[in-house]
């Protein structure tokens, strides 16, 4: 495990849902000094009152300056200019962005200088590379970037190349993400994203109490949480709604598009935003868990958190094509239209035997976020070595032998697709 050190996270608000970047930083900020960065500088925000409520947000985390999330944990937030174009405009960015970090990594040496390491979730930030006399820079891709709305495309896919190209190391956490990115960077990472499995497999190892918001009518619940976005398919939520009025459809999480057509139907209920700590209990009165994904670029790069903890909680998953979700087949069942989606549901149902929900989370057990911030660790360390540091070497070159750990395979009967998928073992790609 990576220890001693001060690692500056590039990423979004720390102060939002938990996502890999926080599950990874709370890891690593046992051991190390941690510096979360809430940058905003990627997206051109638009005239509309979400934006303009979320910038009077920014502003004013801005001025509050440095905090401190915990004893090992500060998050700050720069003063940026989002969506910059002009290379004059990008260049004063950087500078203010630069600076601001420095001050940062300044507040949280305690004695003598410590180590730095750069961790950016963000794409277009390459002129940070060797600003502040890190040993390393690691870009970690989670997303295809240039694809979110409000991004100009062109930009943001050129910065990315240039920091692809500057970086020390590239994690990937999709085939996807890591077949596009390999192609600029012969030895990116493969490094699928974990779980925190004991949490959410609480969901069947305990009897949680039921959330009293969750609808009161007879009939199966179809639940999913989550940002409620541009990506995800609430039209093919509306058809299958409409289609199985027996069955209640809950939806948990902002809604940032037009949701008008699915509230009017009276079996799809939105729950808002909930604390990510009762997520489990959620869990535990669903019946099916939802990956209802709209198809494109968003989806075929995407490999969703929420996947592996419904599936730690003892889900079967519905989804539509999205080739992260088609490595579980069985306990993930791929649907490609309303009346598929319908007629899944009713198969799932009907499969269901004692037993299930655990049989289910066993194929995530061993995928826990500790898991791969060991991982992780192996991989920077191993490029910290000055014998490992050409970006040509392949990974597999340059890790331990212990990485190369076997793989299992394990079959859930009762459900309408045996699962024979690789599971546990440690999952790197070179």
């Amino acid at each position: 495990m990576i220890e001693g050190r001060i690692i500056v996270c590039l990423a979004s608000a720390w102060d939002y849902d938990p996502t890999s970047k926080h599950q990874i930083m709370r890891i690593l900020g046992r051991h190390n000094d941690v510096v979360w960065v809430n940058y905003h500088g990627t997206r051109r925000p638009s005239i509309s009152g979400a934006d303009f409520k979320a910038g009077c947000n920014v502003l004013r985390r801005f001025l509050q300056g440095v905090r401190r999330v915990n004893d090992r944990i500060v998050q700050v937030t720069p003063f940026v200019l989002p969506g910059a174009k002009r290379p004059w405009v990008r260049k004063i960015h950087q500078r203010m962005l630069v600076a601001q970090i420095r001050r940062a990594v300044r507040s949280v040496q305690r004695s003598g200088q410590k180590p730095v390491q750069v961790w950016s979730f963000a794409p277009d930030v390459p002129g940070l590379v060797g600003q502040f006399g890190e040993e390393c820079f690691l870009y970690y891709c989670v997303d295809e970037h240039s694809q979110f709305k409000g991004v100009d495309e062109r930009t943001v896919s050129a910065a990315e190349a240039a920091l692809i190209d500057r970086a020390d190391l590239v994690i990937t956490t999709s085939e996807a993400l890591y077949q596009s990115k390999r192609a600029m960077r012969a030895d990116a990472v493969l490094v699928r994203h974990g779980v925190d499995y004991d949490r959410f497999a609480r969901a069947w190892r305990e009897p949680l109490p039921r959330p009293t918001d969750l609808p009161n009518a007879p009939g199966p619940i179809l639940g999913f949480f989550g940002l409620i976005d541009f990506w995800i398919d609430c039209k093919l939520i509306a058809e299958v709604a409409r289609l199985r009025p027996q069955y209640q459809f809950v939806l948990i999480g902002d809604c940032k598009v037009d949701v008008g057509e699915l509230r009017k139907l009276p079996n799809v209920h939105f729950l808002g935003r909930r604390p990510n700590e009762s997520l489990p209990a959620y869990c535990a009165a669903f019946d099916i868990g939802l990956l209802p994904f709209d198809t494109g670029p968003m989806t075929r790069n995407v490999n969703p958190i929420k996947m592996y903890e419904y599936l730690a909680a003892g889900l079967p998953v519905i989804s539509t094509p999205m080739p992260e979700a088609e490595r579980f087949s069985g306990p993930i069942q791929i649907v490609q239209s309303a009346e598929q989606f319908a007629q899944t549901c009713d198969d799932v149902l009907a499969a269901d035997h004692d037993g299930r929900r655990r049989q289910i989370s066993d194929v995530v057990r061993s995928e826990s976020w500790l898991s791969k911030v060991e991982l992780l660790s192996e991989i920077v360390t191993s490029r910290l070595n000055p014998d490992s540091m050409t970006k040509s070497r392949p990974i597999a070159e340059v890790l331990p032998s212990s990485v190369a750990s076997p793989t299992y395979v394990t079959t859930i009967p009762g459900t309408p697709a045996n699962l024979a998928q690789p599971v546990g073992g440690k999952q790197i790609r070179q």
